[in-house]
């Protein structure tokens, strides 16, 4: 199908559905492009690439640093920076004071990587609504039709108006899926990246090493 054709069936449709399906059709666009621009930035910062960062996790906690700095060197992932400049930083303050501060930066990293999920969900939780507004509007619009032709009832003046008007259904929930399916497996990488962000931390200033056995 060429693009002429493709605009012009999606064309089509809008003309067919109305206003809601040229508003679901907006949603799915900005839906697009957020889930674009976040898949970029996930694969950019590195989500999801944690070989390294367990390695570096089972030698902070034997108490190798040297062995974490060359791990953490290597790796492609956003969090590896943080940990190696608090690997260098950590004889610089307090403890529990610089414990916190690392905390709270990979907190606004973690933020950044979260940015636009308000959005996605609002789009998956919105269109099938507009849908399903759509469908009651084109039913009422149907009746109306079929009310209007008086004692000439046309059977195919009610059909047509009925699968016109579940066709905003259908256009509501093709938008709804997708996001909801793409934002789930965001959410899911992010919690991922949040638990090794916390293990990390809590690694590097509680290892196994220093911790004395019982008795």
């Amino acid at each position: 199908m060429t693009l002429e054709g493709a605009l012009s069936n999606l064309g089509g449709l809008v003309d067919l559905g109305g206003p809601v399906v040229a508003i679901l059709l907006a949603m799915s666009l900005i839906s697009l492009a957020v889930i674009i621009y976040k898949g970029g930035q996930f694969v950019k910062a590195g989500v999801g690439r944690h070989d390294r960062l367990r390695r570096a996790s089972a030698a902070l906690d034997r108490g190798d640093w040297d062995e974490a700095r060359a791990l953490l060197g290597d790796s492609r992932s956003h969090l590896a920076p943080l940990v190696e400049a608090m690997l260098d930083r950590m004889n610089a303050a307090d403890p529990e004071t610089y414990q916190a501060r690392v905390e709270v930066e990979a907190a606004e990293r973690l933020d950044r990587l979260e940015g636009g999920f308000r959005l996605l969900d609002s789009i998956a939780q919105i269109a099938p609504l507009l849908g399903l507004f759509g469908t009651v509007l084109g039913m009422i619009d149907a009746f109306q039709a079929l009310q209007e032709a008086g004692d000439n009832v046309d059977p195919s003046i009610l059909a047509g108006g009925i699968w016109v008007a579940l066709m905003t259904t259908a256009a509501g929930l093709a938008v709804a899926m997708p996001t909801a399916l793409v934002l789930t497996w965001f959410e899911t990488r992010t919690e991922a990246e949040r638990a090794m962000a916390d293990g990390l931390i809590r690694r590097a200033f509680c290892p196994v090493e220093s911790v004395p056995n019982a008795g």
